[in-house]
Order: C-alpha cells, then structure tokens, then sequence
C-alpha cells in the first residue's frame, strides 16, 4: 500500500505507468525506439544476471503511448519479502523521434520509486547513465522526487568520441602516437575477422584470458556471463566481436555494444605474441568506421582511471582525439521508506565486501 508520505508524488495527469505488462518480444521491440537504450537495460542481459523471477518491467504512458521505460533487478529476503531493486543505466526515456524532456525523466522516475519504494517496499537503487557536465538538471529533480546519492559512490569516469565527424577528420584527431601506432599496423597485413558468432566469442575469451593473467587484474566483469547474453540477444542487438589475427595467430580482439545511438566498449584484449603488431588499434579504428556506417552518433570508451591504468587512459584518450570528452557519470542514486530493507541491503553488502 502507498503510504501517506507517497500522495505528494503521484504522477502529473496524463501520465499512467504499468508493471510486468510486457513481453520479452515486446521489450526487444521497445528498446529499438529509445536512443538511450544499451545492453544493461536488454531483457537477455536481465535474464542473465537476475534470472526470469528476479526482472521486473515498468512502462510509462503520456496519453496513453509508451514515453519511458526501465529494466529492474530485484533480489529480496526470502518470507519477509525486504531488498532491492537496482536498475542498471536506466530508465530509459529518450524516444528516437523526441529531443529531451525533462518532464518524463521526472514522471519515470516518480513511477520507479511508487512502484518499489512505496508499493513494494524496497530500496531502489538507480545507477543512470548520465553525465554530471550534461545533466545537473537531473540532480535536483532527484533530489525533489525522494533520492539521495548512494554512499560512498563517486560516478565513474569515461571518454566520449563524437562519431559525427568525416573518417578522414576522425583520423586527423588522433593524436599523433595513435596515428603512427595505426600506421604500423597497417603494414603488417594483419587479418580481422568479425561477426556475432560464438565461436569468434569463444575465440576472444582465450585472448582475454591471457592477457588476464599475464597483467593480474581484477577482472571488472565476468566474460562467460556476456557470452551467454549474447546467446540470448535478438540478432539486432548482438555484441560486435572483431578479432585480429597475425601470421602467428590471433593476437587482438575487441567486443562492442550498438543498441542505442551510443556504442559501448565492453572488453578489449591483446595476446602476448600481439603485444608487437599493433592489433588493438587497427581493430579500434576499424570499429570506428563500422559505428560510422551504423550512424551510431558517440562511442563511449567505457571506463578511465588515469592514476591506477595510466596506459588504457592513454589509448583510449589519444583514440578520442583532442575532441573527446573526458566525462563523469553522475552515479548511483536510491530511494527507501522501509527500514528492513535498508538493513538487509546494507547488510548483504558488507558480507560480499567480506566475502
């Protein structure tokens, strides 16, 4: 039941939003419509990490046509019913055919925290995929509708390319080591070979597990889960694998995702006997060029820290050119009425910390 405190936020008029009404179809239809959709907010990927029981839906309507959309993972104590529902680079809200309004992030986000917070008395964490330089506007009605920042969560940083550009001017934006860098490889006759298909994935992960092991990282995500997303993603929605292969075997590889109009770049690896051939910045530059035939409008790089991996700062920045834009996510925000569930969060999250 709503409580008291929820009456203030009710949708405005016109606004209805429903709750599990959709289809798995009907969602990969649905993220085709929004230029903010991305491979956290996919049915495939929600199936993966949370399983059938564990994904919940919430559409939103103005006048009665689907505005806003958002993919939830929810995990809750057994019998007593307490927990979370996190969702991950959403909602979704940015319709192909519409410039950006204010008024349905605020609608959705409201009907995000009717449904879990006050309905269904969870903590509801939202991690959005919004930049603190773009959208400090989205803080205050954030803030307005009832969230507070997570603690001790500072958004991450990432480098944004604007694919709007010709090639040939993209290629004059590459700093000049990336340039010379490309150049060698060029020469070298290497083969790329691409597609969706598991076996290139299963080829990349040998790839990427070499390098795991000889750089000893911690990995930020699991391989095998994205692999089996990939299984479960509608053709149209697929990663883009790009694997580079020498006379002396594989030695590069790279796996991007283009749902939106945003590409991300999810892994990148490069074998110890393709350290010398330059792999990783031909397969880089060529995935420039098939984002630029898709009309995908930015790349996200997906992830810098200059002091902890001053190398991948590099390469990733000198790829982005003196145009790109070193960004930061405005991070995670969350919403809770109920203290059982802030307890049994904030408990479950200290045993996986010890864990």
């Amino acid at each position: 039941m709503i409580t008291n405190k929820s009456h203030a936020y009710r949708l405005e008029a016109g606004y209805t939003y429903g709750v599990d009404t959709v289809d798995e179809e009907s969602w990969h239809h649905l993220l085709r419509q929004f230029t903010d959709a991305n491979i956290y907010q996919s049915w495939s990927y929600g199936l993966v990490r949370s399983r059938r029981k564990g994904m919940s839906h919430l559409t939103l309507k103005e006048d009665g046509r689907i505005v806003a959309v958002a993919q939830c993972r929810i995990k809750t104590v057994p019998l007593i019913g307490a927990g979370i529902a996190y969702v991950m680079w959403g909602p979704l809200w940015r319709l192909r055919e519409n410039r950006q309004d204010e008024k349905v992030f605020r609608q959705v986000i409201r009907a995000l925290r009717l449904e879990y917070v006050c309905k269904r008395g969870l903590l509801l964490r939202i991690n959005l995929a919004l930049f603190e330089e773009d959208h400090s506007w989205a803080l205050a009605i954030l803030k307005e509708e009832g969230f507070l920042k997570a603690k001790n969560n500072r958004g991450s940083r990432t480098i944004i390319m604007d694919l709007s550009p010709s090639l040939d001017e993209l290629h004059d934006r590459l700093q000049p080591h990336w340039q010379r860098e490309l150049k060698v490889a060029r020469k070298l006759n290497l083969e790329i070979e691409e597609g969706v298909e598991e076996d290139l994935f299963d080829q990349f992960i040998e790839i990427y597990k070499e390098m795991v092991a000889r750089k000893r990282f911690l990995e930020p995500n699991n391989i095998y889960e994205f692999r089996k997303i990939q299984r479960e993603l509608p053709a149209d929605q697929k990663m883009n694998i790009m694997l580079c292969r020498s006379g002396d075997g594989y030695c590069a590889g790279v796996i991007s995702s283009a749902i939106g109009s945003t590409a991300i770049y999810l892994f990148g690896a490069t074998s110890t006997i393709g350290l010398k051939h330059r792999g990783s910045y031909l397969l880089q530059w060529k995935l420039v060029q098939r984002l630029k035939e898709a009309r995908v409008s930015q790349y996200d790089l997906n992830g810098i820290n200059p002091h902890a991996n001053p190398g991948t700062y590099k390469f990733k920045s000198d790829l982005a050119g003196e145009k790109g834009r070193d960004v930061r996510f405005v991070g995670c925000f969350e919403s809770c009425e109920n203290v059982v569930s802030s307890v049994c969060v904030s408990m479950g999250e200290r045993l996986r910390a010890i864990c």
